[in-house]
């Protein structure tokens, strides 16, 4: 679930509350498929008695840089989360720990305390996030091969204009690829295509040129507004698509209906009416015959709609090359009927999921608006709260 709005606004909390402070003590999981590629005890050595000097962030991807490497990271998979002791930090859609639950959490998987005793955790309910200590993140996968990101690194209207025409996929699993553009997830390509008025499943190649100027628009305006109150979704302006696609409920948006396809492998929520396919496609014969992903795997799959994992077996990056084997395999081995704790949590019809982000026909709404104000305002007083503990 965590995508560019919601890993940013961990990344700014710990700006805010953590930088210049040394770390006194670090507590890692005995978590191989989450601490990926180094044992607990090498982690903890390599960061206790030194500073936090920046929170850095690329996509949905985040690292603690230190007065020396090697650093920290953290992708954020399905439900990774920042989580700072008396610091009200934005509990994003579907927060994984609650106010009530023991600190650190029993999911905390990388947790620091600081000199000045503040303290910090990195949890993980779904275990889809991988935490790395490396001496410079932006030279090896993930985040070497990520795209542009979308808030830091846009794309002018000409390039993306260009690269889109270049593109023979559908628009949806193009927008999910990583090293096409960074931080975008479910949630966002559906509210932005909704905006935008363009079909989740229309080929990126046939967009005409105010299509993509539409889509960059709406890129650039959700993505910095959601920035901009800290991802606090009760903030997001209530014509949002993103209030009406969670569980897969069908229902409708300012009198227009709403409805859920298959879109790139992802569940996808959109508004038939406002949203229209050209071309020759029928929608629902192929949304309910197949799930389609494309060609070329996103470099980030740890926010894949169609993955459950499974007891923590599967790997975020390997889980659908493992699924193709078993299936090939065989084996009749029947599922559990109990579900596995990580997949479904939410209990909401789509466990396993990032959520049936997308869509919709609501007008769209001014940020600048009364009523977007008065949200703004009070995320600024949250954030306000925040940076007093520092």
């Amino acid at each position: 679930m965590p995508e560019l709005p919601e890993v940013e606004a961990a990344r700014r909390a710990v700006e805010d509350n953590c930088i210049g402070k040394k770390i006194v003590k670090c507590i890692v999981a005995d978590d191989p498929k989450v601490i990926d590629g180094v044992s607990p005890s090498e982690l903890q050595a390599s960061v206790v008695g030194k500073t936090i000097v920046a929170a850095r962030r690329k996509g949905k991807n985040m690292w603690l840089q230190l007065d020396s490497p090697p650093f920290p990271s953290f992708q954020f998979g399905m439900a990774g989360a920042i989580y700072i002791k008396g610091v009200a930090v934005t509990k994003y859609k579907r927060s994984a720990v609650n106010d009530e639950e023991d600190w650190p959490s029993k999911y905390s998987k990388f947790f620091i305390e600081l000199g000045d005793g503040l303290e910090l955790s990195f949890t993980d309910k779904r275990r889809f996030a991988r935490v790395r200590l490396l001496k410079d993140p932006t030279s090896v996968p993930p985040i070497s091969e990520l795209g542009p990101d979308a808030l830091l690194e846009p794309m002018t209207l000409e390039e993306f204009t260009e690269s889109l025409h270049k593109k023979k996929t559908e628009i949806k699993p193009l927008l999910l690829d990583q090293s096409f553009i960074s931080g975008i997830g479910n949630w966002v390509a559906d509210e932005v295509l909704y905006q935008a008025r363009i079909h989740p499943r229309q080929t990126a190649t046939s967009l005409s040129d105010e299509s993509c100027a539409a889509l960059h628009k709406s890129i650039k305006e959700v993505i910095q507004y959601a920035v901009e109150v800290d991802a606090e979704c009760s903030c997001f302006p209530l014509e949002w698509l993103f209030h009406f696609r969670w569980g897969k409920k069908t229902g409708k948006i300012s009198g227009k209906q709403i409805d859920f396809i298959t879109a790139g492998g992802r569940t996808t929520a959109y508004v038939p009416e406002l949203q229209k396919l050209s071309g020759s496609q029928d929608v629902k014969e192929i949304g309910k015959s197949r799930r389609q992903t494309s060609k070329k795997k996103s470099i980030d799959d740890d926010d894949e709609d169609n993955e459950k994992p499974t007891n923590g077996e599967e790997d975020d990056l390997g889980s659908l090359k493992s699924k193709k084997a078993k299936k090939a395999g065989g084996g009749g081995r029947k599922p559990s009927k109990k579900k596995s704790e990580e997949s479904d949590y939410d209990n909401d019809g789509d466990a396993g999921s990032d959520e049936n982000d997308d869509n919709d026909n609501v007008e769209k709404k001014k940020p600048g608006g009364k009523q977007s104000k008065k949200r703004v305002q009070s995320s600024q007083n949250s954030r306000n709260a925040r940076r007093k503990v520092k």
